[in-house]
């Protein structure tokens, strides 16, 4: 039995990194306090002029046709802070955040996390139809890589740090740790390792109890429905489907408008404030739409909103929601899909068999969400931590993987890899184990050797090993099973232009005192490929410990194609169960 072989990579910073996140989860959540206080004070600046940060809805201003100025406003003055603050403070922050974990080695800058904030803090103040999660994810996940870059960290350590912060500052808006967690791994992180789970884990925790503290516990939206009857499935089929169009229909219209603010013959920075002239418009007509709108998803799941009312605010919301977050604008997502989906299922509750009508808001809220993010099992999960609702976790999985994989099968991309794609970046978000990670170098390495040994001279070595009938690239050299080194033509024609007659063991080590390059038995092939492509080699040999440094094999990268030859097979091969053969029957003697 191979006893050095492990579950999961060992990381002996694992602990440091943990410590870390834990103070990253309570600065996020900080974060996540100021940020809705800045929400609440705006709006109270906007709507009813007074200087507080008690929540109040915009819905209940009576400016009357003002109203829509308010927005305009706001987004004048987000405008110009991208212009002269920071670009990356437009959109609602989740692909940013996610452009710089994979393609900025997970730097951020102090810019974004003042900016972001702020400008969230505005522009839904002044009636944006956002939430406060995509802007605090962007700032949870920017003071993470800001505290990440003034310490000795990898990049690899630094990204898991700025998504600890992004998630914890998640877990602090909404209360729902679980599901924070759950959109790190479907959407942030793309790794499924100890190293990055773990920490981020701990962060949303730590955020958690910190949240409890601050606006106590229990649910944000709490409900208790009754349990699913067997016609409930195929209520869910179509609340699925219903709900993954909604999604579809959403992101494209998203996508086109922004086109079309493309090609406005005006600089960007005046583009929220034209975006804002809808919102204002929207918010005119129905109040309700403006801002965060918290209280509508309670009412809507609570069935306090009459279906006409909910057609309306839906189809407002959507509208005012899809045109600013074209614009450019700051604000978040999670929210006004949470709404939209609440909105739709409160009309087919009239019409969906099998259940009480108070279930169907839940289901196509998370099932929406889950759809347009391409995260099923974060919104699963999430609608489950907001209401508490164990009786709706059936209906919520089955809706929810529906809706998944309809817009899985009609989009392309998500709403948020498709702004990222647009810059030139393309992201796959499938992941599995890696071949070359399944399998350990033992498996695929050559034992059978062949070997220079150190007391060989120079002259003999080139004349035996790298004359006409040369067989391999490199060769190592042994003294008594020891490894010495590795040898190929390039470093013996330096050695020989020193002196010929001299053993090749004594040549090398006085050409390369440190000890060689190698690979262990039981590393995973993976960790052998990076070693190859970081010294540029072509064979690596394999010791049998680090102490000894007794020669057991050579791997090479050809050795290291057999485990992808594999998993093509597993892939790609096709068979069919052809059933046992009868055994045949046995002769009387």
């Amino acid at each position: 039995m191979d006893h050095h072989k492990r579950d999961f990579s060992v990381n002996d910073r694992l602990l440091k990194i943990c410590g870390l996140a834990a103070i990253i989860g309570g600065v996020s959540t900080l974060a996540a306090v100021v940020l809705l206080a800045l929400i609440h004070l705006f709006t109270n600046l906007f709507f009813f002029g007074t200087f507080s940060i008690e929540d109040r809805s915009p819905a209940l201003n009576t400016l009357g046709a003002w109203v829509i100025v308010i927005p305009v406003i706001g987004g004048l003055i987000v405008g110009l802070m991208a212009r002269f603050g920071s670009e990356k403070i437009r959109g609602h922050g989740i692909p940013e955040a996610i452009e710089a974990i994979l393609f900025g080695k997970s730097r951020m800058s102090p810019k974004v996390a003042i900016l972001k904030p702020l400008s969230s803090g505005i522009v839904i103040g002044s009636g944006g139809p956002f939430g406060a999660e995509g802007p605090i994810i962007m700032t949870g996940g920017a003071l993470g890589s800001l505290i990440a870059q003034c310490i000795d960290v990898t990049a690899a350590e630094r990204k898991t740090l700025l998504v600890a912060g992004a998630a914890a500052g998640m877990t602090a808006v909404f209360g729902t740790p679980v599901a924070a967690v759950l959109l790190a791994v479907e959407l942030l992180l793309f790794e499924w390792r100890p190293r990055s789970f773990l920490p981020v884990a701990l962060a949303c925790a730590v955020s958690g109890f910190a949240r409890a503290a601050v606006f106590g516990t229990g649910a944000l939206f709490p409900l208790e429905t009754q349990p699913p009857q067997m016609i409930s499935l195929l209520s869910c089929l179509v609340a699925g489907l219903l709900s993954g169009a909604l999604a579809s229909g959403l992101s494209a219209a998203l996508y086109k408008l922004e086109d079309l603010f493309g090609k406005l013959p005006i600089h960007w920075m005046w583009w929220p404030a034209l975006g804002a002239v809808v919102v204002g418009i929207g918010g005119y007509i129905e109040p309700r739409a403006l801002g965060v709108g918290y209280d509508v998803i309670g009412d809507l799941l609570h069935q306090h909103i009459a279906i006409q009312v909910a057609l309306s605010i839906l189809a407002v919301k959507a509208v005012i929601w899809v045109v600013a977050l074209a614009s450019g604008t700051s604000g978040g997502v999670l929210a006004p899909l949470l709404m939209l989906g609440a909105g739709l299922g409160t009309a087919l509750g009239a019409i969906l068999p099998g259940h009480d009508a108070a279930l169907w808001p839940l289901v196509c809220m998370a099932a929406t969400l889950g759809a347009t993010l391409g995260a099923p099992l974060t919104a699963i999960v999430f609608a489950f931590g907001l209401t508490h609702d164990a009786n709706a976790l059936l209906p919520l999985l089955a809706a929810t993987l529906v809706a998944h994989g309809f817009a899985t099968v009609v989009m392309k991309r998500s709403i948020m890899t498709e702004k990222i794609a647009r810059r030139g970046y393309h992201i796959y978000r499938e992941y599995g184990v890696d071949p070359l990670e399944r399998h350990h170098v033992d498996e695929v390495m050559t034992r059978d050797v062949l070997t220079i040994d150190a007391a060989t001279p120079l002259g003999d070595v080139l004349a035996r090993h790298f004359g006409p009938h040369q067989a391999h690239r490199a060769y190592p050299v042994v003294r008594d099973g020891v490894l010495i080194g590795v040898l190929d033509r390039a470093k013996l024609g330096t050695l020989m232009e020193r002196e010929a007659n001299v053993g090749v063991g004594c040549a090398l080590q006085k050409l390369q005192p440190d000890a060689p390059v190698f690979a262990l038995p039981g590393e995973p092939c993976r960790l052998a490929a990076t070693r190859l492509a970081v010294h540029e080699l072509e064979r690596l040999p394999v010791v049998a410990d680090r102490q000894s440094l007794r020669l057991v094999g050579i791997v090479s990268r050809s050795d290291l194609v057999k485990p992808a030859r594999k998993h093509f097979d597993e892939e790609h091969q096709r068979e069919r169960f052809r059933g046992f053969r009868r055994a045949p029957a046995l002769r009387k003697h």
